[in-house]
């Protein structure tokens, strides 16, 4: 009999996470395992890539939650008194009052997802993978019937959104928790210790294999540019530190450099960098290329891959960069030295648009650098694809 496996996430927007579900889901054999996915909605440039006998499911009703969950709750409060609904509003302020004062949103979600059944279908193994924590954390432990549940942890838990006073309360409920770096895995220990025989590493799923066949499929560059190409993949946003490499691109151009910089990815802080674009004139230098879910022609393509992030887990586009041997700077954030020697397999510099601009300007002026960079990592054992094992084992444990 198949073991059934469900992974809960928001949506299946192009973006790392969910590129690294993809890639993990595409390995299952599909003679052993039955894969389910569900999502808080039916949205993302992925989801036609969601490999075939995969059941997707949506959960009913979320656009109706939805506001209360991401307005603020002052509000959503003010939304349900001008319709009426005294009472309802009356109680999600209280209930906001008390999840504010214990700094648990658990009685919060609890209300919201008070009509919602447990689904008594049981999975062998139920993982709460993506997108608002606290949310899917909560129903993947309340409202999932499952033998394993295991909660993914794809960031870094000391700079973005972790609340540890409702991790404290929730953690220790699953049997296992996954943590896509090393490093990342330190940082959840130090701040829940009582986790620590139930946490793990488990980096994102990477098939060279299969990424390098996609590097063959779609044209990649189409500008006939003659200069040296670097190339960033990541969402647009503060986070993946795009930001500090307009100026550095600057530089190079007032240097002399014939390099063009090129960005594969979309989000909200498009617009602010594009101003930042025009503010440095490098209009005609550097390009966005937009959302594309195969972005391995141009990684294929590139003379320079620069991962300039200001903090990720694990940064799976990392990981497909190193794919095509390609010489690579990243920032430091958690994860990169696991993927990165740096001086050996490439350069890894701190967040700062001096130092990316020194790390380029070096590898721009010196070709046996470059080559030996490229040699070394092509040395490397990039496949991850061994770390499957420790989900098969969860899914075939009885105990």
């Amino acid at each position: 009999m198949k073991k059934k496996i469900l992974f809960m996430l928001i949506n299946m927007n192009v973006g790392g996470t969910e590129k690294a579900l993809l890639n993990m889901v595409a390995e299952f054999p599909k003679d052993k395992y039955e894969i389910t996915i569900l999502m808080l909605e039916k949205y993302g440039g992925f989801l036609d890539l969601i490999p075939g006998g995969v059941k997707v499911q949506y959960l009913h009703g979320y656009e109706k939650i939805k506001s209360m969950l991401n307005k603020p709750p002052q509000l959503v409060v003010m939304d349900y008194i001008k319709s009426g609904k005294m009472l309802k509003a009356f109680n999600i302020l209280i209930l906001y009052l008390v999840s504010k004062a214990i700094k648990d949103r658990s009685f919060f979600l609890k209300y919201i997802l008070k009509d919602y059944p447990v689904n008594n279908f049981e999975y062998d193994v139920a993982v709460a993978y993506a997108g608002p924590m606290e949310l899917i954390t909560y129903y993947v432990l309340n409202k999932i019937t499952a033998r394993k549940k295991i909660q993914w942890i794809h960031f870094d838990v000391t700079k973005i959104g972790f609340n540890p006073n409702f991790a404290s309360k929730t953690f220790n409920k699953f049997d296992k928790i996954f943590v896509v770096s090393k490093e990342g895995k330190k940082q959840l220990i130090n701040i829940l210790p009582m986790i620590k025989d139930k946490a793990d590493n488990f980096p994102n799923i990477i098939s060279p294999k299969t990424v390098i066949k996609m590097g063959n499929e779609g044209n990649g560059f189409e500008d006939n540019f003659g200069g040296v190409r670097i190339l960033t993949v990541g969402r647009l946003s503060r986070e993946k530190g795009q930001d500090l490499t307009i100026p550095v691109l600057a530089k190079l151009k007032a240097d002399g450099h014939k390099v063009r910089w090129y960005c594969i990815g979309d989000g909200g802080a498009r617009t602010e960098y594009e101003q930042l674009i025009q503010k440095y004139q490098v209009e005609h230098d550097y390009i966005f290329l937009g959302n594309n879910p195969n972005p391995y022609p141009f990684l294929k393509q590139c003379d320079i891959y620069v991962q300039p992030s200001r903090h990720e887990g694990y940064c799976i586009t990392l990981a497909e960069a190193r794919c095509f041997n390609k010489p690579i700077i990243t920032t430091n954030f958690a994860g990169a030295k696991e993927q990165i020697k740096n001086g050996i397999t490439g350069l890894i510099v701190d967040s700062d648009t001096e130092e990316i601009y020194e790390a380029v300007s070096r590898l721009l002026n010196n070709k046996n650098l470059c080559a030996n960079l490229s040699n070394n990592l092509g040395k490397e054992n990039i496949d991850t694809t061994t770390e499957m094992k420790k989900i098969y084992y969860l899914a075939t444990d009885n105990t």
